[in-house]
């Protein structure tokens, strides 16, 4: 209690210019900046609004769906390699393959594969693994083993273990 009027003018005097001190400070310096920002943030969802409606009335099939009729791409490890390498520029002779039996059990259907690829650089590597995966959904990577090639700046031998869940449809 005796504290209390020692510091009688800290609790009586400053703390109530500070809270006065406050608003003052989010009047000033605060809501301009957070009105910039609002006004930016509504301009940029205008400009983003127009170039939809463009992209609507210009070409309007972009925002169809697809045929229910048409007939879908199955999964096959060989067709799916080749294709991920060649967009990522990896040749075939640098891309081995080697795939495992299809396993049916009784609430699924799965594939193993490992691929190899030889003497490539690490953004080549990283764009297969990431157009692979964002291609197929049901592919899960189950490991990766990068070994450098010594003496060589960015020179890479990589295996990638796979595993494929065939959905219902497959």
């Amino acid at each position: 209690m005796k504290d209390m009027h020692k510091y009688s003018v800290y609790i009586y005097i400053i703390v109530p210019i500070l809270v006065a001190i406050w608003p003052a400070l989010i009047l000033t310096m605060y809501m301009p900046t957070a009105e910039a920002k609002l006004s930016d943030d509504i301009e940029a969802y205008s400009d983003a609004n127009n170039k939809m409606l463009d992209i609507l009335s210009l070409e309007p099939e972009r925002i169809e769906f697809g045929d229910p009729n048409e007939e879908t791409i199955e999964f096959a490890y060989d067709r799916v390699v080749d294709q991920i390498a060649s967009s990522c520029k990896i040749p075939p002779s640098k891309c081995k393959l080697s795939t495992g039996t299809i396993i049916d059990s009784k609430s699924s259907k799965t594939q193993t594969a490992s691929v190899r690829l030889s003497n490539v650089d690490i953004t080549k590597f990283a764009k297969f693994l990431s157009d692979i995966q964002s291609r197929w959904p049901n592919l899960v990577c189950n490991s990766v083993k990068l070994n450098k090639k010594e003496n060589i700046p960015d020179e890479w031998d990589v295996l990638i273990d796979f595993k494929y869940f065939y959905s219902a449809t497959d």
